[in-house]
Protein backbone atom coordinates (compact mmCIF):
# COMPACT_ATOMS: atom_id res chain seq x y z
CA UNK A 1 0.00 0.00 0.00
CA UNK A 2 1.12 3.53 -0.67
CA UNK A 3 2.46 5.58 2.21
CA UNK A 4 1.06 8.79 0.66
CA UNK A 5 -2.54 7.56 0.99
CA UNK A 6 -1.89 6.26 4.46
CA UNK A 7 -0.35 9.58 5.54
CA UNK A 8 -3.27 11.60 4.10
CA UNK A 9 -5.81 9.27 5.73
CA UNK A 10 -4.02 9.68 9.07
CA UNK A 11 -4.32 13.47 8.79
CA UNK A 12 -8.02 13.29 7.88
CA UNK A 13 -8.88 10.73 10.58
CA UNK A 14 -6.68 12.55 13.16
CA UNK A 15 -4.78 9.40 14.13
CA UNK A 16 -1.25 8.09 13.66
CA UNK A 17 -0.22 6.33 10.47
CA UNK A 18 0.07 3.01 12.30
CA UNK A 19 -3.63 3.23 13.28
CA UNK A 20 -4.85 3.57 9.67
CA UNK A 21 -6.23 0.36 8.10
CA UNK A 22 -6.32 0.08 4.32
CA UNK A 23 -8.52 -2.62 2.77
CA UNK A 24 -6.15 -4.98 0.93
CA UNK A 25 -8.88 -6.11 -1.48
CA UNK A 26 -9.36 -2.49 -2.68
CA UNK A 27 -5.64 -1.78 -3.18
CA UNK A 28 -6.09 -0.47 -6.75
CA UNK A 29 -8.78 2.06 -5.71
CA UNK A 30 -6.62 3.25 -2.83
CA UNK A 31 -3.52 3.54 -5.06
CA UNK A 32 -5.44 5.73 -7.52
CA UNK A 33 -6.58 8.15 -4.79
CA UNK A 34 -4.22 11.12 -4.86
CA UNK A 35 -6.29 13.91 -3.28
CA UNK A 36 -7.77 14.31 0.18
CA UNK A 37 -11.23 14.32 -1.40
CA UNK A 38 -10.51 10.86 -2.91
CA UNK A 39 -9.34 9.61 0.47
CA UNK A 40 -12.51 10.99 2.17
CA UNK A 41 -14.67 9.08 -0.36
CA UNK A 42 -12.78 5.85 0.43
CA UNK A 43 -13.27 6.49 4.14
CA UNK A 44 -17.04 6.95 3.57
CA UNK A 45 -17.14 3.65 1.62
CA UNK A 46 -15.27 1.89 4.43
CA UNK A 47 -12.15 0.99 2.43
CA UNK A 48 -10.03 3.04 4.83
CA UNK A 49 -10.69 2.84 8.56
CA UNK A 50 -9.13 3.52 11.93
CA UNK A 51 -7.76 0.24 13.27
CA UNK A 52 -9.41 -0.60 16.59
CA UNK A 53 -7.29 -0.42 19.70
CA UNK A 54 -5.75 -3.54 21.12
CA UNK A 55 -7.22 -4.49 24.49
CA UNK A 56 -4.62 -4.62 27.22
CA UNK A 57 -5.29 -7.65 29.38
CA UNK A 58 -4.67 -7.18 33.10
CA UNK A 59 -1.55 -8.93 34.29
CA UNK A 60 -2.03 -11.61 36.92
CA UNK A 61 -1.07 -10.47 40.41
CA UNK A 62 1.64 -13.10 40.91
CA UNK A 63 3.18 -12.57 37.49
CA UNK A 64 4.66 -9.12 38.21
CA UNK A 65 8.30 -9.21 37.24
CA UNK A 66 10.51 -8.37 40.19
CA UNK A 67 13.91 -9.23 38.74
CA UNK A 68 16.97 -7.06 39.20
CA UNK A 69 16.36 -5.29 35.88
CA UNK A 70 12.88 -4.14 36.94
CA UNK A 71 13.86 -2.72 40.31
CA UNK A 72 14.34 0.97 40.82
CA UNK A 73 15.77 2.71 43.84
CA UNK A 74 18.37 1.88 46.41
CA UNK A 75 19.35 -1.26 48.24
CA UNK A 76 16.47 -1.17 50.75
CA UNK A 77 13.75 0.35 48.58
CA UNK A 78 11.91 -2.93 47.89
CA UNK A 79 12.24 -4.48 51.37
CA UNK A 80 13.44 -2.00 53.95
CA UNK A 81 16.21 -2.89 56.36
CA UNK A 82 13.76 -2.68 59.24
CA UNK A 83 11.25 -5.06 57.58
CA UNK A 84 14.11 -7.50 56.87
CA UNK A 85 15.20 -7.30 60.52
CA UNK A 86 11.64 -7.90 61.74
CA UNK A 87 11.23 -10.95 59.49
CA UNK A 88 14.45 -12.40 60.93
CA UNK A 89 14.03 -11.58 64.63
CA UNK A 90 10.36 -12.49 65.16
CA UNK A 91 10.70 -16.18 64.18
CA UNK A 92 13.87 -16.47 66.29
CA UNK A 93 12.15 -15.04 69.37
CA UNK A 94 9.13 -17.26 68.77
CA UNK A 95 11.44 -20.29 68.56
CA UNK A 96 13.11 -19.31 71.83
CA UNK A 97 9.75 -19.10 73.57
CA UNK A 98 8.79 -22.53 72.23
CA UNK A 99 12.08 -24.03 73.45
CA UNK A 100 11.61 -22.46 76.91
CA UNK A 101 7.97 -23.60 77.22
CA UNK A 102 8.92 -27.17 76.21
CA UNK A 103 11.73 -27.11 78.84
CA UNK A 104 14.45 -27.70 76.22
CA UNK A 105 16.30 -24.62 77.51
CA UNK A 106 16.25 -23.00 80.96
CA UNK A 107 15.53 -19.35 81.73
CA UNK A 108 19.20 -18.44 82.03
CA UNK A 109 19.98 -19.88 78.57
CA UNK A 110 16.83 -18.25 77.20
CA UNK A 111 18.04 -14.81 78.41
CA UNK A 112 21.50 -15.34 76.96
CA UNK A 113 20.14 -16.45 73.56
CA UNK A 114 17.54 -13.65 73.55
CA UNK A 115 20.31 -11.09 73.84
CA UNK A 116 22.30 -12.83 71.09
CA UNK A 117 19.23 -12.66 68.85
CA UNK A 118 18.87 -8.98 69.67
CA UNK A 119 22.51 -8.46 68.73
CA UNK A 120 21.93 -10.02 65.31
CA UNK A 121 24.10 -13.08 65.87
CA UNK A 122 21.78 -15.53 64.05
CA UNK A 123 20.76 -15.38 60.40
CA UNK A 124 17.87 -17.81 60.71
CA UNK A 125 16.16 -20.43 62.88
CA UNK A 126 18.36 -23.18 61.44
CA UNK A 127 21.47 -21.14 62.20
CA UNK A 128 20.33 -20.77 65.82
CA UNK A 129 19.52 -24.52 66.00
CA UNK A 130 23.10 -25.34 64.86
CA UNK A 131 24.51 -22.95 67.50
CA UNK A 132 22.43 -24.65 70.22
CA UNK A 133 23.63 -28.13 69.18
CA UNK A 134 27.29 -27.11 68.88
CA UNK A 135 27.32 -25.50 72.33
CA UNK A 136 25.24 -28.23 73.96
CA UNK A 137 22.60 -25.77 75.20
CA UNK A 138 19.52 -27.73 74.19
CA UNK A 139 18.30 -30.59 76.42
CA UNK A 140 16.93 -33.69 74.75
CA UNK A 141 13.61 -34.99 76.02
Amino acid sequence: MSSLQKRMAAVILKVGESKVWLDPSKAKDIESAITKADIRKLIMKGHIKVAREKIKMPRKAGKKKKGSGSRKGGKHSIVTAKRKWISTVRPLRRMLKELRSSKEIDNQTYRKLYMLVKGGTFRSRSHMRIYLEQHGLVKKK
